[in-house]
C-alpha cells in the first residue's frame, strides 16, 4: 500500500503495547465510533465483550448524569450527546490512560464546560492520566497539569501549566527600550501604539526593573508569541 514505516517505539506504562495494554487505555478519536444505527444498549453489549473490566452500572450512571436519551440511534443524537457517549464508552472499563483527540471541538461552550468538569472529576478519583489534544486553549487551561505545544511538527514548549504561567509575562514598552532588557526578552510583536514583549523569569525581571508593569500571560498568549512573535 506504499505506507511509510514508522520510526521509534511506543510504550505504555513502560512496556511495548500488547493485547492486555488495551484494558488500561481508553480513547476518543474524531469520526470514529460505532454504527450509526446503534442505540446505547447496542454500544454497551459490544463494550461488555471488548473489555473484561467494563462496568455496565457505571456506564448507565454516567449516561443518566448526562441525561442521555437511551432510545435514540447514534445518528439521531446531537453532536454534544454523541461526544458524551464516546467519552463514557472510553472510561467505563476503568482505564489508567485516556487519549482524547479534540474531544470538545465543535461543541457549544455549555457542553464543553460540562465535559471538562466531568473529566476533571474523573481525574481526581484515582491514579489516572489524560492525554488531551485540543486547539481550544481555554479548555487546556482548565484541566491540564502539563502542557506540550507542538508547532509545525516540533515541540517548542513543555512545562507544568502553573509554572508556565508564573514564569512568563507580557511587557508593553517602546521598541527603543527593548535592548535594555537583554535575555529576558523571548519574542516581540508590534501594535499601533507600542511594542509588546514576552518575557521569561518574571519575578527576577521585576527585581531588576521594579518600575516596569508586566501583565500576566495566559497559555494562549504564550503560544501565540512563541509561534508568531517577531523576534
Amino acid at each position: 500500500m506504499d505506507l511509510y514505516r514508522y520510526d521509534g517505539d511506543i510504550k505504555v506504562f513502560g512496556e511495548k503495547i500488547h493485547k492486555e495494554s488495551f484494558e488500561k487505555i481508553g480513547a476518543v478519536i474524531p469520526d470514529s465510533f460505532f454504527n450509526d444505527s446503534f442505540k446505547i444498549k447496542d454500544v454497551v453489549d459490544i463494550l461488555k465483550v471488548a473489555y473484561k473490566n467494563f462496568d455496565e452500572e457505571s456506564f448507565y450512571d454516567c449516561a443518566d448524569k448526562f441525561k442521555m436519551p437511551r432510545d435514540k440511534k447514534l445518528n439521531e443524537l446531537s453532536t454534544g450527546n454523541l461526544m458524551k457517549l464516546k467519552i463514557i464508552s472510553a472510561i467505563c472499563h476503568k482505564p489508567e490512560l485516556l487519549i482524547f483527540d479534540e474531544p470538545t471541538s465543535g461543541l457549544d461552550p455549555v457542553v464543553r464546560d460540562e465535559i471538562i468538569g466531568f473529566l476533571f472529576d474523573y481525574m481526581r478519583d484515582g491514579d489516572r492520566t489524560i492525554l488531551f489534544s485540543s486547539h481550544i486553549l481555554s479548555d487546556i487551561e482548565k484541566i491540564a497539569d502539563y502542557i506540550i505545544y507542538i508547532h509545525q511538527g516540533r515541540v517548542i514548549l513543555y512545562d507544568e501549566k502553573d509554572s508556565l504561567i508564573e514564569k512568563y509575562g507580557i511587557l508593553k514598552t517602546s521598541e527603543e527600550n527593548l535592548k535594555n532588557y537583554g535575555d529576558f526578552i523571548l519574542k516581540t510583536r508590534k501594535n499601533k501604539y507600542s511594542t509588546e514583549a514576552l518575557i521569561k523569569n518574571v519575578q527576577v525581571f521585576k527585581e531588576f526593573y521594579p518600575n516596569e508593569v508586566v501583565d500576566r500571560a495566559n497559555v494562549e498568549d504564550i503560544m501565540i508569541f512563541l509561534s508568531r512573535g517577531g523576534q
